[in-house]
């Protein structure tokens, strides 16, 4: 049979378990604080990265932004380098179409045999195209002398040709602003034909723009086909 504890032995074993629950308790702060503490890391860790992933795709959309702000500037440049590139091509082949013309105006001005031969050239391709009993022939009031001389001509070559009389009427009805050359109408002026130096100047532009380009300028890279 156990007999009683005495007071030492109470006081020893209190203090035996005091311990034990201190030791306890350090162990279960210890615990705690090591929880605590990789929880805070692992929020921090997941803040932090938070933070990093908000921070690079702001600079990411910055940087697309840059990116897009750049492109857009530089192709606004590359469009006004070439429109005033086309401009200043444009100014090159007037200026060459209008030194053409001026030319053309030269000779139309002086009454030279060339000129009166060219006149009955296109007359009597005109009176064929035509091919009718009376003819109108409207020219600069200044060439009204040299025409009437033309036409004259003009009328024997188409009766050789086509085996008819033609008659010719010349009216001086054209502005003297015009480089010259006729426009015939038949004697009904149903039929027209515009011969004038001014058209005839129109339509080698039309159809020499696309070659007179490529001499002066080079292939345009753009296009596959030049016509």
């Amino acid at each position: 049979m156990s007999r009683p504890m005495n007071d030492d032995e109470v006081l020893n074993e209190l203090n035996k378990m005091v311990a034990f629950i201190k030791q306890e308790a350090l162990e279960k702060a210890r615990e705690i604080k090591v929880k605590a503490d990789e929880e805070f890391a692992i929020e921090k860790a997941k803040l932090v990265k938070q933070e990093q992933l908000a921070i690079d795709a702001q600079y990411e959309k910055k940087l697309k932004g840059a990116e897009e702000t750049q492109k857009i500037a530089q192709s606004t440049l590359t469009n006004k380098s070439r429109l005033r590139l086309l401009h200043r091509r444009e100014e090159h082949l007037q200026d060459l179409f209008s030194t053409c013309r001026n030319q053309v105006v030269s000779l139309s001005s002086s009454n030279s045999d060339a000129y009166s031969e060219f006149l009955v050239g296109i007359l009597s391709q005109g009176y064929l195209y035509l091919m009718e009993p009376s003819v109108v022939v409207h020219c600069r009031q200044s060439d009204v002398p040299v025409l009437e001389d033309a036409a004259s001509k003009a009328a024997d070559r188409y009766k050789e040709t086509s085996g008819r009389d033609l008659k010719v009427d010349v009216k001086g009805t054209l502005s003297d602003d015009t480089a010259g050359g006729v426009k015939l109408a038949s004697g009904s002026g149903r039929i027209t034909l515009d011969n004038t130096l001014d058209e005839r100047l129109r339509l080698l532009e039309d159809r020499m723009l696309p070659e007179i380009r490529k001499d002066l300028f080079g292939p345009n890279e753009n296009r596959k086909f030049y016509t």
